[in-house]
């Protein structure tokens, strides 16, 4: 699931589909409308390997659409992961997040992981969210927190790749297994990209 930060890359040459027209749409006030063209999902499967074993994933890519959030909400209600992305070029869908973080709090499983993507990192030129400003808000609401670059592909398997990690752990988890943090690990894997990227 994403705020409003653009387009899904397509992974493993597998091209998104798109789902069948919304009916009905509603406009920004709530009134109810005819089937909207605009009103469509990407979604593909990823495949991640996670410590030998593969995981596939179901992405959904409602595109941040806020004036269909009474639609889309039915989306998430079974999700076991949702990525919010917000565009660091874009003040407006940063913003947005905290109203889509009030949605998954009423309509989602309780359990839900959540990620929250400051995407468009290649364009710090046009920078208008810090870093900081997207760490403050994830620490708020206790998730972990990347700035990632649909466009170069930054961090977007990280994240991927940790949003799996955490579904496989809660699927297998038991007793004697020592407990898997997804924002320690997202934490340690930053750290650690960041070091290897001045050799």
């Amino acid at each position: 699931m994403t705020g409003t930060a653009g387009a899904t890359a397509t992974q493993d040459g597998e091209a998104p589909k798109r789902s069948p027209p919304c009916s009905p749409s509603y406009d920004l006030t709530g009134k109810v409308g005819g089937p909207s063209p605009l009103c469509l999902f990407l979604f593909q499967n990823k495949v991640v390997t996670v410590d030998g074993m593969r995981v596939k994933l179901q992405i959904w890519d409602t595109a941040g659409q806020e004036r269909f959030r009474s639609v889309t909400h039915a989306y998430y209600r079974d999700a076991q992961a949702l990525l919010l992305l917000y565009d660091i070029t874009n003040k407006a869908s940063f913003d947005n997040i905290r109203a889509w973080l009030t949605e998954i709090h009423e309509y989602a499983q309780r359990d839900v992981v959540i990620m929250l993507l400051g995407n468009k990192a290649d364009m710090s030129s046009e920078r208008v969210i810090r870093s900081e400003d997207g760490e403050t808000l994830a620490r708020e609401y206790g998730v972990p927190f990347l700035e990632t670059s649909a466009k170069t592909g930054m961090n977007v398997e990280l994240a991927f790749l940790a949003i799996a990690k955490e579904l496989k752990y809660r699927a297998g988890q038991s007793a004697d297994e020592p407990s898997f943090q997804i924002r320690d690990y997202v934490e340690s894997q930053k750290k650690r990209s960041s070091c290897c990227s001045f050799m």
